[in-house]
């Protein structure tokens, strides 16, 4: 049995050149986001910087952040309040950066809910402090960086998932909380995109506002009016155990096979049971992590070590049925639980 120091070890070691050596050697030649700003002195660096970390909802992905958002604060010498909309609203979100512009913040990191419609309440926070965007991007509005997942290419591993299991063709149906945040296009997009040609179609997406009793009724009606529904593919945190719970009172385990994204208790228990083919897993530790050290070095006018692209890209891991209990114990460790 590995010790929590050596897992947490194990488990920063892979991203470590994939997104640290990666990210600042690709940001060596790149513009520096610093314009024409004094550098830091040793005030700058022995202050502590006051920053905020806004989530898309309440799910249990969340805790994984704050763990490395903690991690950040300690070695960046920052205070970073985690905010997580308990409606997984736009609205949650505006009301929440509105109240955090008026305490006069230094940064904040966003995932936006609704990127097109949130521009504006983005780009207000960009008067006033730096805004990067987490997990889901905003593209379009004045947000320094983007920190996390590249969906769409995630979106791709999950499309190869899904041709593994239906070679031959067949119907299958989406799951999300919302088709206008970001991470979901991208990742329907990429699903799509894979699935060219493969003579497997896409009956539907089927949303539920980050409801979950709403998101497992949606998996029971597909169950009821597609008996013959190749997959069932969750493409948010929650959806996994939304559809596996749906499946099981169906009494169709092992016979409707699952998809889906991240690393909830329950998808974990599906795949380790073989109820669920596989899942697409982030690192939304590192999502926490890199969002404190950015927004601090951009407090401190240090570089951020942002690429020119403005991309801080996260790689995704592929979670079988053989991986999870490793996977299971890293991630344990780092959540400290």
């Amino acid at each position: 049995m590995l010790t929590n120091q050596r897992v947490v070890k194990q488990f920063a070691v892979y991203v470590a050149m994939t997104i640290v050596a990666a990210a600042l050697t690709s940001c060596s030649s790149a513009p520096s986001t610093n314009g024409d700003r004094a550098p830091s002195t040793a005030a700058d660096k022995a202050k502590k910087v006051k920053i905020a970390f806004v989530t898309n909802n309440a799910s249990e992905f969340w805790k994984i952040a704050e763990a490395g958002v903690r991690k950040g604060e300690a070695e960046f010498n920052a205070d970073c309040e985690m905010h997580l909309p308990p409606n997984g609203t736009a609205d949650d979100q505006q009301r929440i950066i509105e109240a955090l512009i008026a305490k006069g913040l230094t940064g904040i990191a966003i995932s936006p809910n609704d990127a097109e419609n949130q521009i504006d309440i983005i780009n207000k926070a960009a008067e006033h402090m730096a805004v990067i965007t987490h997990d889901s991007d905003a593209p379009k509005s004045n947000r320094l960086a983007y920190v996390g997942t590249n969906n769409y290419k995630a979106g791709r591993e999950a499309g190869k998932l899904i041709k593994e299991i239906l070679p031959d063709g067949g119907q299958i149906m989406l799951f999300v909380g919302r088709l206008d945040a970001q991470n979901a296009i991208d990742r329907s997009n990429g699903i799509k995109d894979e699935l060219e040609g493969s003579g497997i179609e896409i009956l539907d997406t089927r949303t539920d506002l980050t409801d979950r009793a709403r998101a497992k009724q949606n998996v029971e009606d597909t169950i009821s009016k597609h008996a013959d529904i190749g997959c069932l593919v969750g493409l948010w945190s929650y959806n996994g155990p939304a559809i596996l719970e749906a499946v099981k009172d169906a009494g169709k385990q092992g016979q409707i096979p699952v998809v889906c994204f991240d690393e909830e208790d329950g998808t974990l228990q599906g795949v380790l049971d073989g109820h669920i083919h596989a899942t697409v897993v982030q690192q939304p530790y590192e999502f926490g992590y890199q969002s404190v050290r950015i927004l601090a070095a951009l407090a401190r006018n240090e570089d951020p070590g942002i690429p020119e692209n403005k991309v801080v890209e996260i790689p995704v891991r592929i979670i079988r049925q053989n991986e999870v209990k490793q996977f299971w114990d890293e991630l344990k460790a780092v959540k400290g639980s």
